[in-house]
């Protein structure tokens, strides 16, 4: 039930849900993890997010499926955003493990999905070396 309830404050977040609405959520202390970024604390991850929404156009996760197991879960996701400036969404899913403390709240979330070929490989420049590095990989 708590796994379903935070995929739910996920799927509903956008840039105008306070920190009072995360703290509902997240232990003060709570660990957030990403190919991007490693934070501590409530502000830190919440910092996080305000910085998504600056730099993303219509961010949006929508939960696909969630395992629960006590207090594990493992969340699966697709995330749906668009470059500044550009008109096409971009979409990719990852999987995130969530642990849970014994009020319900989030001490750890940690994100897995593949950064290189999800956002990478759309940049121009690094495109270009990404799809050379494969290349000779495969070669």
């Amino acid at each position: 039930m708590k796994a379903k309830n935070y995929a739910l404050f996920f799927e509903s977040i956008d840039k105008n849900t306070p920190l009072k609405e995360y703290a509902k959520f997240f232990d003060l202390n709570a660990k957030f993890k990403d190919p991007f970024h490693e934070v501590k604390g409530l502000q830190n991850i919440f910092r996080v997010f305000l910085n998504m929404y600056k730099k993303l156009d219509e961010p949006k996760f929508k939960v696909d499926e969630i395992v629960e197991n006590r207090n594990i879960a493992y969340i699966k996701w697709t995330f749906s955003f668009k470059f500044k400036k550009e008109k096409d969404i971009q979409n990719f899913e990852g999987v995130s493990r969530v642990i849970f403390n014994s009020d319900d709240k989030v001490i750890l979330h940690e994100d897995f999905w593949d950064a290189a070929s999800n956002l990478y490989e759309k940049l121009p420049v690094i495109s270009l070396l990404i799809k050379f590095v494969k290349r000779k990989i495969n070669d």
